[in-house]
């Protein structure tokens, strides 16, 4: 006779559970946020690296007569900037206060030195680039974003006591960032202007801010980003573009409209890498901010699931960085990286697949650019940082680099 124990569907249950205590078992270590940090940025910045070689190497061979000259200099951005992603993830807590208010300053200096002639330098409308002498240029924008995380976690800390006033969420942080993002829309410049906006609303979000603040906050933000879009003429016709995308496709529908269709021709599993037809001067900024659609055109539906899910992947464990560290600097720090970066993500991604207008922001970690890659990289670390000051971490840390050997003698009677 069959026990009970031995039906198929108790099998089966039984199975299941062994499953999600497994899995409970991998996400309660103390190393779990590190790791996926780790794994899942590693993975996106070698794809990254992939898919601009890929998406750049026409118009690399058309404009530098080979086809390896942009990815060449992405690969340089990457070296430059993986020692500085180790050397933030070394870094503390208080390291990170004390680069602060240096940091938004700094930031602040550079973006206003965009303004003076001969220094600034405009692309494609937008005057948000300055000139370090020959081919040599930055995004200044870029670093304020880290920046101004920084600087609100640490106000935030340091006001950790006061935060029940509403005076103390909103004074000095909304005046201090509204003027930098003033700054970024004076130069044109409307999509970092929004990732901005994000993080000051995601700021205000994440340390608690009553839910008639919140929403009042969301009010006035939205209005003033609809107040620009209607105030140039260009905008209003991206936002016209975006309702009908087929309305005008030589026009300025042409970018949504290759991008559909690089999209739509990617199929399950897409036409193969470097086999892009789109990246032959259909797809405007094909390398940059419309390298997902090369994605889904090479790697297929597959592909860009496996990139979305890499992304989540990123965004839980910020999520979980921020809600199991004690230290307020730790919490806020963490939770605006994961609102920078995740609202950068949703509004590139929103824009190629046609749920947003476009605006114009490079996909983190993947898209070409050393000025977004650079602040990325080091925000990366400081998560790492971060994860390392989670419960029960610095034991495992030590723990892993113990020989693995028994026999081996403790690196303690070494003289």
């Amino acid at each position: 006779m069959t026990s009970i124990a031995d039906r198929p569907d108790q099998k089966k249950e039984t199975g299941e559970r062994a499953w999600i205590a497994a899995i409970r078992d991998v996400l309660d270590r103390p190393l779990t946020s590190y790791h996926i940090v780790l794994g899942a940025t590693g993975l996106l910045l070698v794809l990254g690296l992939m898919m601009v070689l890929s998406a750049s190497s026409v118009l690399s061979l058309r404009v530098y007569g080979s086809s390896y000259t942009i990815f060449s200099r992405q690969l340089i951005w990457a070296a430059a900037g993986l020692p500085m992603a180790y050397v933030a993830s070394r870094m503390t807590a208080r390291h990170f206060r004390m680069l602060a208010y240096p940091a938004l300053l700094g930031s602040t200096f550079l973006l206003v030195l965009t303004y003076i002639p001969g220094l600034g330098v405009g692309v494609n409308g937008n005057t948000n680039w300055l000139s370090l002498g020959g081919p040599l240029q930055i995004q200044p924008s870029e670093f304020a974003k880290l920046a101004m995380v920084m600087w609100c976690a640490d106000l935030y800390a340091r006001k950790e006591k006061l935060l029940t006033q509403w005076k103390h969420l909103l004074v000095p942080m909304v005046p201090v960032c509204g003027l930098v993002i003033a700054i970024v829309i004076g130069q044109h410049d409307l999509g970092t202007a929004l990732v901005l906006m994000a993080v000051m609303i995601g700021m205000i979000w994440v340390v608690g801010a009553p839910a008639r603040l919140f929403t009042t906050t969301i009010a006035v933000v939205g209005g003033v980003a609809t107040y620009f879009v209607f105030a140039e003429k260009y905008r209003m016709q991206r936002v016209t573009s975006f309702l009908n995308p087929f309305g005008d496709p030589t026009g300025v529908g042409w970018q949504a409209y290759h991008s559909f269709y690089a999209l739509s021709t990617g199929g399950w599993w897409g036409v193969g890498i470097g086999n892009s037809r789109q990246k032959w001067s259909n797809l405007p900024e094909a390398h940059t901010d419309f390298i997902f659609s090369v994605i889904g055109e090479e790697l297929g539906l597959v592909g860009s699931l496996t990139v979305l899910a890499l992304f989540l992947t990123l965004a839980y464990a910020g999520v979980r960085i921020a809600t199991r560290n004690t230290q307020p600097f730790v919490r806020y720090a963490a939770a605006g990286i994961t609102v920078w970066l995740m609202s950068q993500t949703l509004v590139n991604l929103g824009a190629v697949i046609g749920l947003l207008p476009i605006v114009g922001i490079p996909l983190p970690l993947l898209s070409y650019g050393g000025s977004a890659l650079l602040p990325t990289l080091i925000a990366i670390g400081m998560l790492l940082s971060f994860a390392k000051a989670e419960p029960g971490a610095q034991a495992a840390l030590k723990e892993t680099r113990r020989p693995r050997f028994g026999w081996l003698p403790s690196r303690r009677t070494y003289k």
